[in-house]
């Protein structure tokens, strides 16, 4: 008895020996690969460091290459109450220096001209005052008929090309820089204000001359040495985002765990453009304090905010992507309240469906295909919603909650449609399906 028990004790110990041993012959698992841990993570940081700079990179690119982008850009500023009330000021300015008083009395008698004259030095100021305010008034209605807005928009289509210039390293052209501040030339208004006024009887503007006077768009203290920023932006317009893509994607490929890293690229990118929204409107403030005097605050901010609006735009429009990528990432995921999210979906279309069975409703042939072709059916949906985006000319985070809202529709409607194909049983069915008992007959 004992030597049996020996014999099997020594069998028992010669095979965990070999297990053991077998266990240190293959190669540990590799639980962490860290050296592509790291690059992907390397990848993926470059690539949401990478995203807001694409974004200014593109509408760098899209606001000094494309005239008519520009031009529809700029044109709110026409009809803008700030904008308005700066430029009349300023022609209203320009006008006043160049209007005599003294020679409004070129048609009075020459007998009564030092009456006149005496009476008008008495005035002073007030006789100033009245013509400026007369001046204003003419200045304004200039500028808010749509004779401004022709002119305005006339204006920034002819100089567009002057600015790309202005801000990429030559300075020639109707918008210049001067002394760190990107200028637009208002002598066209002028002009417009002088036959104003002589149509309303102040004839001594007809000799008002060939006024040039400037409207600030741009003022910064480092402008000259951002030329060479704006330069390379707008040469890499295109291709920055694309990079910034393909590093975010090539980390996400490169991980372990690609659902995770694909939920953390997608906040990261979330991340990265927000404190690019942050700063541009922590730049306004600054921007607007640093202005010199002379400048109205309340117009330089309606410039500013005009220009960057469509950045704006794209920075919510990719904030509202990453957010809806992360979710869907994490939809797809084991997690718990994932898969409970999921089973809510299905059985809220199983329910709809059953209601429809029990009301008569029937798909016919299009349910088994369906079914047979859900996977192929789905995977095309997102491609169509993905090339819709693509195509879509400057997109909006609006445009991105339609197109996954709608996503969303054509995913229920195809669960809801989707039968599973009758066909051949298979060996493992018919292996699962119960064994009925033979019937009882009588005898």
């Amino acid at each position: 008895m004992t030597t049996g028990g020996d014999d099997e004790l020594a069998v028992l110990r010669a095979r965990v020996a070999a297990l053991e041993s077998e266990a240190a012959a293959r190669p540990p698992a590799p639980v962490h690969h860290r050296v592509r841990s790291f690059f992907s993570a390397l990848l993926i940081v470059i690539g949401c460091v990478l995203a807001p700079l694409s974004l200014v990179a593109a509408w760098t690119a899209d606001l000094l290459g494309n005239t008519d982008r520009y031009v529809a850009t700029v044109a709110p500023l026409a009809s803008d109450a700030d904008v308005q009330a700066a430029v009349a000021t300023r022609v209203t300015n320009v006008v006043m220096e160049h209007i005599n008083l003294t020679d409004l009395l070129e048609g009075v008698a020459p007998e009564q001209r030092p009456v006149l004259e005496k009476a008008l030095g008495k005035l002073g100021n007030s006789l100033e005052g009245a013509v400026g305010s007369f001046v204003h008034d003419k200045t304004q209605q200039v500028v808010a008929s749509g004779t401004f807005q022709n002119i305005w928009n006339d204006a920034n289509r002819a100089v567009h090309t002057s600015l790309d210039r202005a801000l990429t390293g030559n300075d020639n052209g109707a918008v210049k820089i001067n002394q760190n501040t990107v200028t637009l030339d208002l002598a066209p208004v002028v002009d417009q204000v002088k036959q104003k006024l002589v149509d309303s009887g102040l004839t001594v503007a007809g000799k008002i001359p060939e006024v040039h006077t400037d409207f600030t768009l741009v003022q910064a203290d480092d402008i000259g040495k951002a030329k060479t920023g704006f330069a390379l932006l707008e040469k890499m317009g295109f291709w920055l985002p694309v990079i910034a893509v393909v590093f975010v994607a090539g980390g996400v490929l490169l991980a372990t765990h690609r659902r995770r890293s694909l939920v953390a690229a997608a906040l990261g990118v979330v991340a990265g453009v927000l404190v690019l929204g942050i700063g541009l409107t922590v730049f306004r403030t600054v921007y607007l304090n640093a202005l010199p005097n002379g400048v109205s605050p309340a117009a330089a901010g309606s410039v500013y905010d005009i220009l960057i609006r469509y950045l704006r735009t794209s920075v919510r429009m990719v904030a509202v992507l990453g957010v809806v990528v992360a979710l869907a990432a994490w939809l797809s995921g084991p997690g718990k309240y994932a898969t409970l999210v999921r089973g809510v979906w299905h059985s809220g279309i199983g329910a709809a469906r059953t209601t429809a069975d029990h009301a008569g409703f029937r798909t016919g042939p299009v349910g088994p295909f369906v079914g047979r072709y859900r996977r192929w059916i789905i995977w095309a949906l997102v491609a169509l919603a993905i090339l819709v985006y693509v195509l879509w000319s400057y997109p909006t985070g609006w445009v991105v909650v339609g197109l996954v809202l709608a996503l969303l529709f054509a995913f229920a409607v195809t669960e809801f449609l989707a039968e599973e194909p009758e066909g051949p049983e298979k060996p493992e069915d018919q292996e699962r399906r119960p064994v009925e008992p033979p019937p009882v007959t009588s005898g």
